[in-house]
């Protein structure tokens, strides 16, 4: 092993052992050594001899903030937010089209939204499952697999990049592969010590030692709605104590966690018993057994049922079973800090583990009891087809990544259940739009697959339902101004009959009756139930922010704006937010008018979408 304190030296090094020709295996997410993989790239940018070949998933990056609000909002806490964590070369010379013809980038997961617009990352994009990724990889037969590494005692860890890394080190020491390992050690990694995350420095040919002091990636929290909140006490019903449970990032995760954390605590009776909307009768009471999790990503909701108790059943030793991990400051911290044994409980494993039940098959089931596997999905169509990645012209907005390798499992489990999450609607280019319809550009998981469905208006069980059942389940959960189009084509071409009538339970769901079910209980429900980076002002920023963006697709939605821009005097709150935006009240910038616009309508709807 070789240690190095200069990036550019282990570049030059990897190029000299490979003979120029690279291909690059670099981890998802957390997991890319920046000052290893931005040095190799310079070199193939000055040098046009050399071929690279990059094969990865979930680029991370800062946003880099457009013109106007996103730019006054962003710009001055984007450290605080996304931590100061360094651009990736070969992002950038992708985002500018600049990329030479020496580099490929191939990825099969991108960061959600961000690379819809940029022709070269689509056309090289690769659909596949997650667990199928190492497959992929194995026959591209990699020459050089490069991680960022936690070091302690002598020994490196993998820390939250386990997902391949680990079968992929196995498979070298098995004969099957053979490839440079190399590692650039950070300080600010938790260190794992369990079978899968330790390698031994022996591993190793070349390391890079701390360069530099930045920071590791920070993804901020989202804000959690009242939509989200909703979803999140539907499906908390759904999880059985003694059983296993698995929940993705985001608002919905945030919510469904809180939601499992009431009901720990006796706290979600009232809400329960209050929701107006149809709902199955469900499990409920506190977690006396405890849950466990088996997960691609652990995920801060996770961390906090741990801490509480909510995860406590063990398999082999361990609470929870994880691939990765992209997530907070605040998270990293709490991992780092954590007593050894206790995060011993936490078992970064690789996602070979996680995602199916190949292996130790027995094993796993028996451990996988009453599984419950949460994911988000974009849309459902009413015959059960679910879309999570692509968009109607085919533009990838995220990837499979998992979702499909969770849904299988529930099916192959005797007393498993894939819950699909999503709000009943969007708003797309000014226009309010339902997420549940009749068909799908794109296709996920297929309807032969589908199983249960939760919006804020419900639950919709659909396994071994006929096609009948289905489409009236799903319209049943459907936000109710859209039901009656939906009602009409299912009938229109013969899969509901022509004097079905929705319940009327089912016939009032509004964005209004949500919020009349869950305001009175706002102190349970917080906007960030896991605390957030964001100061207080700019928690109140963000649903106006939203307000604007819908309502500026339009020239009604302007007209809007400005409308409530010339209303009633402003609170001294609304100027607070104001002078956090770059406005010091005595501007009337279109921009900022547009802005108070949005402040104001947003105080008139309680935060609802308006």
């Amino acid at each position: 092993m070789t240690r190095h304190d200069n990036a550019d030296a282990v570049a030059r090094e990897i190029v000299s052992r490979t003979d120029g020709t690279i291909r690059l295996a670099l981890p998802l997410g957390l997991g890319k050594p920046v000052s290893i993989a931005n040095a190799l790239v310079r070199l193939a940018c000055e040098d046009p001899r050399i071929e690279l070949s990059i094969f990865t998933a979930l680029t991370l990056e800062r946003p880099q903030p457009g013109s106007g609000i996103e730019r006054r909002f962003l710009e001055p806490a984007l450290d605080r937010l996304f931590g100061a964590y360094p651009q990736l070369l070969y992002a950038d010379l992708l985002r500018r089209g600049d990329l030479p013809d020496n580099i490929r980038v191939s990825e099969f997961f991108f960061m959600a939204g961000r690379w819809s617009d940029v022709a070269q990352a689509q056309q090289d994009y690769i659909s596949v499952n997650y667990t199928h990724a190492l497959d992929l990889l194995v026959g591209m037969r990699p020459n050089v697999v490069a991680q960022l590494v936690a070091e302690a005692d002598g020994r490196f860890s993998l820390s939250g990049n386990t997902d391949i890394s680990a079968d992929l080190f196995r498979m070298r020491r098995d004969g099957v592969l053979d490839f440079l390992a190399v590692a650039e050690t950070h300080a600010e990694l938790p260190f794992f010590a369990g079978q899968d995350a330790i390698l031994s420095p022996k591993e190793f040919a070349l390391v890079l030692d701390r360069p530099g002091d930045y920071e590791l990636f920070s993804a901020p929290r989202r804000l959690v709605d009242n939509a989200s909140h909703a979803i999140g006490l539907h499906v908390s019903r759904l999880i059985e104590d003694g059983g296993t449970l698995q929940i993705g990032i985001g608002s919905v995760g945030d919510a469904v966690a809180n939601a499992l954390l009431l009901r720990h605590r006796g706290l979600d009776q009232a809400l329960q018993e209050d929701c107006p909307f149809t709902r199955p009768q469900g499990a409920d009471g506190p977690f006396t057994t405890g849950l466990y999790a088996v997960t691609e990503m652990l995920v801060g909701g996770l961390l906090e049922l741990f801490d509480e108790g909510v995860i406590d059943r063990e398999v082999d030793g361990c609470a929870i079973h994880a691939g990765f991990f992209v997530e907070t400051r605040d998270f990293y911290r709490r991992l780092r800090q954590m007593e050894p044994g206790r995060r011993a409980r936490i078992g970064m494993v690789p996602v070979s583990f996680t995602n199916q039940l190949y292996g130790d098959e027995p094993g796993r089931r028996a451990a996988r009891k009453k599984a419950r596997f949460v994911n988000a999905a974009m849309q459902v169509s009413l015959l059960g087809d679910v879309m999570s990645d692509t968009v109607t012209d085919g533009k990838v907005i995220s990837g499979i990544g998992g979702q499909f390798n969770f849904v299988e499992q529930a099916f192959a489990l005797d007393d498993g259940r894939a819950i699909i999450t999503l709000p009943a609607t969007r708003m797309a280019k000014g226009r309010l739009r339902s997420n549940l319809s009749w068909s799908l550009p794109s296709v996920s998981v297929p309807r032969h697959m589908r199983d249960i469905v939760v919006t804020e208006y419900g639950i919709a069980d659909l396994r071994g339902k006929t096609d009948a059942q289905t489409v009236a389940a799903l319209i049943g959960i459907a936000d109710s101004r859209f039901q009656p189009g939906l009602l009409r084509r299912a009938k229109s071409v013969g899969k509901l009959p022509q004097d079905f009538r929705l319940p009327v339970s089912a016939t009032r769901n509004s964005p209004k009756r949500l919020d009349d079910w869950l305001d009175p209980h706002r102190t349970l429900l917080p906007r960030f139930p896991f605390g957030t980076d964001f100061s207080e002002i700019e928690q109140r920023l963000l649903p106006a922010m939203t307000v604007l963006k819908n309502l500026s697709a339009t020239v009604r939605g302007k007209a809007r704006l400005l409308a409530a821009a010339f209303g009633k005097a402003a609170s001294p709150d609304e100027e607070r937010m104001m002078r956090r935006m770059g406005f010091d009240g005595r501007r009337n910038s279109m921009e900022a008018l547009a802005l108070r616009g949005a402040l104001r309508l947003n105080q008139r709807s309680g935060g609802r979408m308006v």
